[in-house]
C-alpha cells in the first residue's frame, strides 16, 4: 500500500504545482517563501523545482494569456476605427549605462491600457544606450503589423526616435511629455540660480514650471505654445503686453508687487537667455496638450513589485513578471477613487480631500490558475511552442559558453552569488 499526501496531475503533486503557481502569478520570490515556510516548520518544494515547474508550466501560461488579453485589446483597438494615441517609454533594469535589459512599454493613452511590452538585452544592439530606439521601433512595428493605426505617439525627447519620427514617419504626430521637458527646465534653472549675482529667479522656479503646463494645455497649435512661453520673459519684468499676434497681453488679472526681474541685469539677461534658448522653443513647440506619459511611468514604479532591480532574472523570468505587472495594470488602472476628508493639524481647523483608490483585484491570478489546472497541464505542447517562437538572445556573459560550468553548474556572476537567480 502507498500513500500520497496529494493528488497526482499528469504525475505532477497537484499541490506542489498550486504553490509554485501561486508564487508565481503574484510576482513573488520563491526563495524567500522557501525560507518563511523553512521557519515555520513546514515542509515544501525547493527552489529547483519551483524553476522546474516555472519553465514546464508557468512562463507558457502567463505568455499564452498575455498573447490573448493583447489580441482582444488591439481587436477593441481596431474596430473602434479611431487613430490610438500611444504613451512610450523605455525601463531599464538597473540605474546608469550598465543595464542589461530594457523593456519599452506602449500605452494606449485614449484607454489606459498596457498594450505591449518589448524586452531587450544589451548585447541584442551594441550596449545598453541603444536599447530605447530598438524597443520603440519593435513595438510600433508590431502594433501596426496588428492592424493598429496610429495617428500620435507621446515619449520623452529621446534624439533617435525623435529623428526616426521625423524622417522616416512624418505622417505620425510626435508629441513630448510635459513633464521630462519641465524636468531639464528645473535642472537649467537651479543651476543658474547658483551662479553670482543670479541667485532671485530661483523664486521665479516653481511659477515658470506651471507656466510651461499651462502654454501646454491651453494651446491649439505648437507656434501659439511657443509664443505663450515667450511672454514669460516680458511677465518676469512687470511687462505684460507683448509683440505678438497670437498672444499680445497677458490673460492674468492685474497682480500686486513682487520680485520683478530688474532689466539689464545680469540675472535677467541669463534667464532669457535660457527661456528663449532655440531648442528649449522646439521643444515647447511640440509639447503634448492633452495626454502625458504619466501613466507610463506608473506603471513602470509598479514593475518594481514584480521585478526588482537587486534581483538577477532570465531573459523570460524577468519578460513573464513584466507581463504580470501588465496583467495587474490593466486589471487595476481604471478603478474608482473614494473621496475622504481630513482636517490636518497644520491646517488650523480647515479641511483637505483626499482622493483613496480602492483596494487592487487580483483576477487575473484567478484566470491563469484555472488556464494552468484546465489546460495547460494536460496538453501543454501549444503553450510550450507559443513561447519557444521567442527570440532568446545569447547570453551577456560569455562564461555560460564553457564545457566546464555547464557540466560543473557553477554560476559565472559572482557578483550576484547573493540574490535570487533563475536557472539559464
Amino acid at each position: 500500500m502507498q500513500w500520497n499526501s496529494q493528488p497526482h496531475i499528469q504525475n505532477t503533486p497537484a499541490g506542489n504545482l498550486h504553490l509554485s503557481a501561486a508564487v508565481a502569478f503574484n510576482g513573488a520570490s520563491c526563495i524567500q517563501i522557501h525560507k518563511v515556510l523553512s521557519a515555520l516548520g513546514v515542509e515544501c518544494i525547493c527552489p529547483r523545482t519551483f524553476y522546474n515547474h516555472q519553465k514546464a508550466f508557468l512562463h507558457p501560461t502567463i505568455y499564452w494569456q498575455w498573447r490573448t488579453e493583447q489580441n482582444t485589446m488591439l481587436e477593441k483597438a481596431r474596430l473602434s476605427g479611431k487613430a490610438v494615441v500611444l504613451g512610450g517609454d523605455m525601463r531599464a533594469d538597473s540605474p546608469g549605462h550598465c543595464a542589461k535589459y530594457g523593456s519599452y512599454t506602449m500605452m494606449n493613452l485614449d484607454d489606459n491600457k498596457v498594450v505591449d511590452i518589448q524586452l531587450i538585452q544589451s548585447n541584442e544592439v551594441g550596449g545598453s544606450p541603444r536599447m530605447e530606439r530598438e524597443g520603440f521601433l519593435r513595438s510600433l512595428q508590431f502594433l501596426e503589423s496588428a492592424g493598429l493605426r496610429v495617428g500620435a505617439i507621446v515619449t520623452d525627447r529621446h534624439p533617435s526616435i525623435q529623428k526616426y519620427l521625423r524622417e522616416q514617419r512624418p505622417e505620425i504626430q510626435h508629441y513630448y511629455d510635459t513633464w521630462h521637458v519641465s524636468k531639464g527646465l528645473a535642472k537649467k534653472i537651479d543651476a543658474l540660480g547658483k551662479e553670482r549675482s543670479c541667485g532671485e529667479v530661483l523664486a521665479w522656479r516653481k511659477s515658470i514650471i506651471n507656466h510651461l503646463y499651462w502654454c501646454a494645455s491651453t494651446s491649439k497649435t505648437g507656434q501659439e505654445a511657443v509664443e505663450k512661453w515667450k511672454s514669460v520673459t516680458y511677465h518676469m519684468q512687470n511687462v505684460h503686453h507683448h509683440n505678438s499676434d497670437l498672444f499680445p497681453v497677458c490673460t492674468h488679472p492685474p497682480l500686486e508687487m513682487r520680485a520683478w526681474l530688474t532689466p539689464s541685469t545680469k540675472a535677467c539677461e541669463r534667464f532669457c537667455d535660457l527661456m528663449l534658448h532655440q531648442r528649449l522653443l522646439k521643444d515647447v513647440g511640440k509639447l503634448s496638450r492633452h495626454r502625458q506619459t504619466s501613466s507610463v511611468e506608473g506603471f513602470h514604479s509598479l514593475i518594481l513589485k514584480f521585478a526588482p532591480k537587486n534581483v538577477a532574472f532570465s531573459f523570460l523570468g524577468m519578460l513573464n513578471r513584466l507581463l504580470l505587472a501588465a496583467f495587474h495594470y490593466n486589471e487595476n488602472a481604471n478603478r474608482e477613487p473614494s473621496v475622504r476628508v481630513k482636517w490636518p493639524k497644520y491646517k488650523k481647523g480647515e479641511h483637505s480631500i483626499h482622493y483613496v483608490k480602492t483596494a487592487p483585484t487580483y483576477n487575473y491570478v484567478e484566470t491563469m490558475l484555472r488556464l494552468l489546472f484546465e489546460e495547460v497541464v494536460f496538453n501543454p505542447g501549444p503553450y510550450q511552442e507559443l513561447i519557444n517562437e521567442l527570440k532568446v538572445p545569447d547570453h551577456l556573459c560569455a562564461a555560460f559558453d564553457r564545457p566546464d560550468l555547464q557540466e560543473s553548474g557553477a554560476r559565472p556572476w559572482s557578483r550576484f552569488s547573493q540574490m535570487e537567480q533563475e536557472p539559464f
